[in-house]
């Protein structure tokens, strides 16, 4: 317990009081409250669609509340007012960062705080300040950089110093390690008890359960937009706050050791351009055997996009050879090609990549078989066994839905998830493309998903496994690749790493001097 969670004797310093809010016959959140003591983190957690989300606009006046009222320091804030919550002292830093990469991050915090055209906007006392900020907290980073040039964890600095420069005393952090290297992750929670023993107060949301207990002083889970209990950290543990989340015991998903087989698919000293925003690769070498995950761990936006691309059939190399059993992939190498050769696709967008959000779940499980036998025979659609097809899948793998005759948007993202891993593995794959496969889901659907990728894996099927969850990776990896700057690691066999060496070369160490440099 920190010193500041001690001082609850003055009060809270937020109060939720009978939170309900609907959304047509959606009761997101059910009468939810919820305080904050000065110096006290709160992890708040839930499934997804458990109405966290929701509270939180609430909170920043984004929402109206049907019932209930909202407290900062003894102060009831009046609903539907954004700029109302800023001017209390409660700050907001999101999972996707809001800045302007073309900025200095002086400039960054300066927005919105001060009229545009008031004359050379007191930049010295503002840098002034900012420097303070930044020593007093230990968040590095040079009012003059332009964002666009500064890594994921330096970013997230800065959205904090946007808070604090706004005087915030108390601050929702939104899934806030999501992207950071596990180095970056334990600076940050340096960094929080730093704050937080300076009277800061704060709100952790996040899917991660080890490092809620990590930081928290107290968690309160939400279940179907209820307050389904609350406990100390160090009173719980991981097993116990699961299943408070989902209201019963989840198991996780056990990878027994094996033998790998043959090699399905290899890259050999594969370059790709850099295309669209995606980062190139750099002389790429890796093998994808039978009955082996193969993960490929790495901080958002160093070649994965690029990778699953090729191995989906996206993108062919400019460079090097794409093998599929030994013969080199021909020009045609296209997602059809990839389909035929037995590759299956999770996108990591299952909105934009995965799934069609106005076609029905049935024409959604055909969508990458359709002119394909049984459900096209002589160019006619025979939709009888199209739909089987899928009411079997939505029963197989527990698409909760209401029937597959519905609107593929209606379907929260875990169960949208099941529905694009289940259509994945139904041609039985020889290799399997598992790109971000859990990324959003509650720790149900992430139990589910991962249990049926082992079972794919047990089976016979080479899986690639991309994410950027580190503990994923290492949780159901035969072998691991850390992929910085476009360059793939060397192989790491299961148990050989630990989190902060797979962290190091995140960063772009071991990859020689001048990579790490390029990283």
């Amino acid at each position: 317990m920190t010193a500041g969670a001690a001082e609850a004797r003055d009060g809270p310093v937020l109060r939720l009081d009978g939170i309900t809010k609907r959304f047509g016959p959606l009761l997101a959140n059910d009468g939810i409250s919820l305080a904050l003591a000065r110096g006290e983190v709160v992890a708040l957690l839930g499934e997804n669609g458990a109405g966290k989300t929701t509270l939180m606009n609430v909170l920043f006046g984004h929402y109206t509340p049907d019932a209930g009222t909202v407290e900062v320091m003894g102060r009831a804030l009046p609903h539907g007012h954004p700029r109302a919550a800023i001017a209390a002292g409660v700050g907001m830093v999101h999972q996707h960062f809001t800045l302007a990469d073309n900025l200095t991050v002086l400039d960054n915090i300066l927005i919105g705080t001060v009229p545009l055209l008031a004359p050379r906007l007191g930049r010295a006392a503002a840098r002034a300040r900012v420097e303070a900020l930044s020593r007093d907290f230990g968040l590095a980073v040079h009012p003059d950089a332009r964002v666009g040039a500064l890594s994921v964890g330096e970013r997230q600095r800065v959205e904090i110093l946007k808070a604090l420069y706004r005087d915030a005393r108390i601050l929702i952090l939104d899934e806030p390690t999501a992207v950071l290297t596990p180095q970056e992750s334990e600076a940050l929670f340096a960094t929080l008890r730093r704050m937080v023993a300076d009277g800061l107060s704060v709100i952790f949301i996040s899917h991660k359960l080890a490092e809620v207990m990590a930081i928290a002083d107290r968690i309160v889970v939400l279940r179907q937009g209820r307050v389904a209990g609350e406990v100390a950290a160090r009173d719980t543990d991981r097993a116990r706050l699961a299943a408070m989340m989902v209201g019963a015991a989840v198991p996780e998903a056990r990878v027994a050791p094996r033998e790998a087989g043959a090699v399905l698919m290899a890259l050999e000293d594969v370059t790709a351009p850099a295309e669209g925003g995606r980062t190139g690769l750099r002389g790429v070498s890796l093998e994808l055997r039978a009955g082996r995950i193969t993960g490929i761990a790495g901080v958002s936006g160093n070649g994965q996009a690029t990778l699953a691309a090729l191995v989906g059939g996206l993108a062919r190399p400019a460079a090097g050879r794409l093998l599929l059993d030994g013969r080199a992939a021909g020009a045609d190498w296209s997602p059809r090609a990839a389909l035929a050769a037995g590759v299956a696709r999770i996108p990591e967008d299952r909105h934009g990549a995965g799934a069609v959000g106005d076609f029905t779940l049935t024409e959604n499980a055909v969508l990458e078989a359709y002119r394909d036998p049984p459900f096209s025979r002589r160019g006619w659609m025979d939709w009888r066994r199209a739909r089987a097809f899928a009411a079997g899948l939505i029963a197989d793998y527990d698409v909760r839905c209401p029937g597959p005759e519905a609107p593929m948007r209606l379907l929260s993202g875990g169960n949208m998830q099941k529905l694009i891993l289940g259509r994945a593995l139904a041609a039985r794959p020889r290799v399997i493309l598992a790109n971000q496969p859990v990324r959003g889901l509650d720790v149900g659907a992430i139990a589910y998903v991962q249990s049926r990728l082992v079972a794919a894996r047990d089976g016979g099927a080479a899986v690639l496994l991309i994410s950027e969850d580190l503990d994923e990776v290492m949780g159901l990896s035969d072998v691991i690749h850390v992929i910085s700057a476009g360059r793939l690691s060397p192989a790491f066999p299961r148990g050989t790493m630990t989190p902060a060496e797979l962290g190091l070369w995140m960063a772009g160490h071991g990859f020689g001097e001048e990579d790490a440099d390029a990283a």
